[in-house]
This record gives structure tokens, sequence and C-alpha cells, in this order.
């Protein structure tokens, strides 16, 4: 059983790398003979972006760029090999996140048959095995925030902020992780790998401490500072450009154009108003405290926190697109395990719910967008029930999961009796 583990792994990666590969190809014939594109359209705006850095000018010369300037820099190959160069790049992190998956539910005991059935709800999702052939960088992301999952588990909590710091600068969303990561690292919780080790008597005093605790201090310095270093880096090459697209756009991003966030209809009916910063950060509120609830929760379940923290944070933004949904598709094959949801009742219901609040809000934008009529109040209305989608699938996968931290609580009677294992 365990000589053929590795086999049933590679079968599958390799099966799954073919696919893309002739997706990709595939991609490239019908950009040229249709007249509808395979090539996402945020792809051609990053080529560009790497086109323009390849001749030495600024990315953001680019319109509609905004990201780091990392992500062109990746993409300078596209000027030189070839177009496709940069969908390689994000359908090899598709991939990498697949061997993630198995990797995390492994090193927790998970047995072999689940853990490839976890790791092909990611692999054979459709949704996600085109994003990346499409030229949709967020498998690179995915790929990031599970490996910083690794390096927390495995005890390598510099390597861990190195990766958050990057990750952060290169896409801004993952910030919301920082205060779950900064609860687990807890000298009260030992690791499951070669971890921290718990001190042996705990008393007012070491709780008070390790609020402040060595690798909170060690966490939070590496990570800032490879943030404030790329920052500063690439404030210095492009300066205001950069910080105003990169960053400081996505904080007050207001688009009037359809989407299924239930704020979009507000921001439209004020379209051509110039919006006040606190009208900007006000929708940050009903997400700040869902996010703080979620994290008091259920922080130590740390796979369980950031998929549920995803899901509320993409129903709550300001903005929502269909490409953000992969934010926490790959967090869900790490939760799989311990949910007692069977697929037959509440797991299709879950699926068919989502999928049919989706369904309900293109109906009504498909009418807007192509057929010219004046429905946006019940596009709105799509918007609030696809909200309530996200809000109730959040509540029946919290009944039915079971609470699975990846530390190991030392429990404490006294501050002289010492510690006991939970």
């Amino acid at each position: 059983m365990t000589a053929k583990a590795p086999m049933n792994l590679r079968r599958l990666l390799i099966g799954s790398a073919v696919f893309r590969l002739a997706l990709i190809l595939y991609g490239e014939w019908q950009d040229a003979h249709m007249e509808v594109r395979y090539t996402d359209v945020d792809y051609l705006v990053f080529s560009d972006a790497a086109s323009l850095m390849a001749s030495g000018s600024s990315p953001y010369k680019r319109t509609t760029y905004r990201y780091s300037p990392l992500l062109a820099f990746l993409l300078l190959p596209n000027s030189v090999l070839h177009r496709s160069w940069g969908k390689f790049i994000f359908s090899a992190s598709d991939l990498l996140v697949g061997y993630f998956i198995y990797k995390i539910l492994k090193q927790r005991k998970v047995a072999e048959d689940l853990c490839l059935y976890s790791v092909m709800v990611w692999l054979l999702n459709p949704f996600t095995f085109t994003i990346g052939t499409r030229g949709n960088c967020e498998p690179i992301v995915c790929a990031m925030i599970l490996w910083i999952l690794i390096c927390l588990m495995n005890g390598k909590i510099i390597q861990a902020a190195v990766w958050y710091g990057l990750v952060v600068h290169f896409r801004i969303y993952p910030i919301i992780y920082s205060l779950p990561i900064i609860l687990v690292l807890n000298p009260r919780y030992i690791q499951l790998g070669n971890g921290m080790e718990a001190s042996t008597r705990y008393n007012l005093w070491t709780a008070a401490k390790s609020m402040f605790s060595k690798e909170r201090v060690l966490f939070g310095l590496v990570s800032g500072g490879i943030f404030f270093l790329c920052t500063g880096l690439f404030f210095h090459l492009y300066q205001w450009e950069f910080l105003n697209e990169a960053l400081l756009y996505h904080l007050t991003r207001a688009d009037p154009r359809h989407n299924f966030s239930v704020y979009f209809y507000h921001i439209y009916l004020q379209y051509g108003r110039q919006l006040s910063l606190v009208e900007k950060l006000i929708s940050f509120l009903p997400q700040s405290i869902v996010q703080l609830v979620l994290i008091s929760t259920f922080a130590q379940d740390l796979p369980f926190c950031f998929f549920l923290q995803t899901v509320a944070f993409v129903a709550f933004n300001k903005v929502i697109t269909a490409q953000y949904f992969v934010w926490f598709f790959c967090l869900l094959p790490l939760i799989l395990p311990w949910s007692d949801m069977k697929l037959k009742w509440e797991g299709l219901g879950c699926v068919g719910l989502w999928m049919g609040a989706q369904l309900h809000w293109l109906l009504w934008g498909y009418l807007l967008e192509f057929k010219g009529q004046n429905v946006f109040l019940q596009l709105w209305m799509a918007s609030l029930v696809f909200l309530l989608a996200n809000a109730s699938v959040m509540a029946v996968f919290i009944r039915l999961q079971r609470f699975s931290p990846i530390f190991l609580q030392i429990k404490v009677s006294d501050s002289k009796s010492g510690v006991k294992s939970q």
C-alpha cells in the first residue's frame, strides 16, 4: 500500500498536467480562430505590463494593471520565449497546490484514499483547471498560502513569515490571515511537526509574556519586514504610481459595473459623485466584524478558519468576480476529511444552493448586459440571494465540521502542578 501511494499521486499529477497542457494549446487555437477568446482579458493586461517592464518602462503605463510588479517580472519571458509562458507558470502553480494539499493532509494523518480524493476536489474542478490555463494568476497565491501552512505545521516560523510577507505584497487579501496565525503561535500549543517546545510551567506571568512571545514577535517582524522591503523597493522604482495602483486602489475601490457584490447597486447609483473616504471604507465594517467572530471561534483549526474567513471576505467584499472563488476552493480540500457532511444530501444541497444562486444572478446579468433591460434592482436582489447562499453554506459547514486544531494544546491546572497534554 505504501509503495503504491506515490505512484497514484504521480499519475494524478501527470494526468492533470497533460490535461492542462492540452487546454493551453486549445486556448491558442480558439484565440486564433474564434470570436470569443479562451484567454482571460486580465492575461493580456499582465502580458502588456511585462512587455513594458522589459522595455524599461513602468508596468503601470498599462491601464488597469493593478498588481505587484513581481507579476509582470514573472511574465517577462512572454515577450522572449512565448506569449503563453505565464499560463504555464500559473498552471504549474495549480498543480503545486494539488501536491501541497496532499502533503498537508498526509502530515495530519489522513488516510491515503481520502488524501487523493481531496486532491481531486482541486485538480479535477472545472473552475480551477480553467482559471490557470486561461491566464489568471490566482493559483500562485493559493500555492503560497498552502506553503505557509506547511511551514507553520513544521515549526518553520521564519520561512512562513518570509512567504507571508511576500504573498501579502503580491495580493493584499491574505492580510486577513495575520491574526489567526499570530494566535496559534502560542507557547501553550505544541506543533505536530518539529515545532516549538512549550514551557513546563504556565502561570499568569507566562500568560502575559505569551502575548508577545518570541514566535509572535519574530513572525511579525520578519513578515512585516519583507512586505515593507518589497513595497519600498517598488515605490523607489515606480513612485506613487505603484502605491496607488497596486495597494491603495484596492482599499478604496468603487466599481460601478455590475458584479456579485451587494454593494454594486449603491456604488452604481452614486456613480459620478465623489465618495468620501469614510463612504469608501464603511463597507469594511461588516466584513471586519464577521472576520473577528470567525477568528475568535476557529483560529486553532487554522485551515478551517482560513476557509471560513475567505468565504466571508469574498461574500462581503465591495467587488466580487468569479476569480475570487478560487481563493477558498484551494482550502476546501483541507477541511473535507473532518466534515460530517454527506455528499448525497448536505453536500449536493450546498453545491446546488451556491450554484443556483450564481445562475440566478447570471440570468439577470445576461438581461442587463446583452439585452439592455433595466433590471438593476432585480440584479441587486440576486446579489442579496447570493450573499444569503454563501452565509447558509458557511453555516452548514460550521455545523457539520469536527474541530481539529493543527497544534496540541497544553492544559494547565495551576501554576504549581505543571502541564498536561490534551
